[in-house]
């Protein structure tokens, strides 16, 4: 999309291959020379099948990772949990996926994207389907359940450095959006199928079987992806491959510092931090919040709607985000204007959920909540490029990681207020504050300059 295609050019040079001492690649009036395109850079043909590979493998990613909230209700009955110990398990998905963002990133630069994806996508698959076993067979549940998804959760956090990293060094310029926003419609696309597929499995055959299911389609995809696009190759990672400089500068403690003290920079990571710990809260309650409340109401039901709903709602704001800005709107002033709607608008039917008494009501409200929190993909997910588009891999993932460090403490301390209120509106009131926080912090200090730009020497910031 245009959006994300709008850095495309500053983004895509190689910084690792400036020395200091050449003419900072400005041409007069501080204009920015174009790059030469790779010569490794797949052909549209080769583009699409991978575009249609990393769909289905991000598909897959969101199945294996949604399967515990699905089940957790069914596997808290089976094993005794209380809601306290449920939100330890949920969460410790999250104190493992905010370990291995930027380190999958670094990783992914210097042996490919393709094979850090690869293990990952064959060890984590591998362990969803060794969940029940694992489970069935530990005299302490609740133990190798914390454990594993706290494993799932490492192995899962370079699914997106890696594929941002793949994209970057095999896609063109021009058609970098539209993989990226492809691909990234598989998060919604497994909760939708992991949401209705497995929860007709989960009342038909047992919470077992969609650990089996997803973990086994995780592995094939891992094979297949092996057999017919990377032809057999060895995915061995050495430790050679891994001291090479390949395409990214060396960190810089002081450029890094004097990145972090943007105030632009700041209200980003803010606002992100702030986005991901409320999602991860609805995606991993939200199923046990319905059958507390409704405990006659269908599984597929409120497991698929929310979702079908996020599908078009994200597209749709690409859409209009593009066509503002290419009508002449402010830069800054769309990306606010989209974390308004995913943050402001979708806190008020959070908040109508605190006094629904109906089925459909509730599954409406939710479907609303989820629909506009997608707007976020236009607003504070992008404006990270807007802002620095030579180092926007690496300030993701510390956004990321931050996003899921406070994942990991909302999950936990919402068990801990339900269990302790007995209510549920306990929960989405701290949802609502939490987004109230970061679009306050968004609308105040967020811009679209560049600011990893040394303006008084008309260069980059080598980060």
């Amino acid at each position: 999309m245009a959006i994300l295609q709008k850095h495309g050019k500053n983004s895509a040079a190689d910084l690792a291959s400036v020395k200091e001492a050449s003419a900072d690649n400005f041409g007069a009036g501080g204009a920015q020379k174009k790059w030469p395109e790779s010569s490794q850079n797949w052909t549209r043909p080769v583009a699409r099948v991978w575009t249609a590979v990393l769909l289905l493998g991000t598909c897959l990613l969101y199945c294996a990772r949604v399967a515990m909230p699905i089940c957790a209700v069914s596997m808290a009955e089976r094993f005794g949990w209380s809601k306290r110990e449920s939100g330890m398990v949920l969460g410790s998905f999250f104190w493992g996926y905010c370990f291995t963002q930027v380190l999958g990133g670094y990783v992914s630069d210097r042996v490919g994207g393709e094979k850090v994806m690869l293990l990952s996508a064959a060890a984590w698959g591998a362990m969803t389907a060794f969940t029940p076993v694992l489970a069935h067979f530990c005299s302490q549940p609740i133990v190798s359940m914390t454990i594993s998804r706290f494993l799932m959760g490492l192995l899962q956090g370079v699914h997106y450095p890696s594929l941002a990293s793949l994209c970057s060094q095999k896609v063109v310029e021009s058609e970098r959006g539209f993989l990226m926003s492809t691909v990234g419609s598989g998060s919604y696309l497994g909760t939708l199928v992991i949401g209705g597929v497995g929860s007709l499995m989960l009342d038909m055959y047992g919470w077992e079987s969609v650990f089996y299911i997803s973990g086994l389609l995780s592995v094939l995809w891992a094979y297949c992806m092996w057999k017919y696009l990377l032809k057999g190759e060895r995915p061995i990672i050495t430790l050679e491959s891994l001291g090479s400089s390949g395409t990214q500068s060396k960190l810089s403690r002081r450029n890094w510092l004097r990145l972090f003290r943007q105030p632009a920079v700041c209200a980003v990571i803010i606002t992100h931090l702030c986005t991901a710990s409320t999602f991860f809260t609805l995606l991993s309650w939200l199923p046990t919040f319905f059958k507390d409340t409704f405990p006659d109401s269908k599984g597929w039901v409120f497991n698929v709607i929310p979702w079908f709903v996020a599908i078009p709602s994200s597209l749709f704001s690409g859409c209009l985000s593009d066509h503002l800005i290419s009508q002449g709107f402010d830069t800054a002033t769309v990306r606010k204007l989209m974390q308004f709607f995913s943050m402001g608008i979708s806190s008020v039917f959070t908040l109508f959920l605190c006094g629904t008494t109906t089925f459909p009501m509730a599954v409406a409200f939710v479907s609303a909540t989820m629909g506009l929190t997608t707007f976020s993909h236009s607003g504070v997910s992008v404006n990270v490029q807007d802002l620095a588009p030579s180092c926007a891999g690496a300030l993701f993932g510390v956004m990321n990681t931050c996003g899921a460090f406070t994942g990991v403490i909302m999950v936990y301390f919402s068990g801990y207020l339900i269990e302790a209120t007995g209510s549920w509106a306990s929960v989405f009131a701290l949802i609502t504050v939490i987004n109230l926080i970061g679009l306050g912090t968004f609308l105040t200090f967020a811009e679209a300059r560049r600011v990893d730009i040394d303006c008084t020497k008309g260069r980059n910031i080598h980060i």
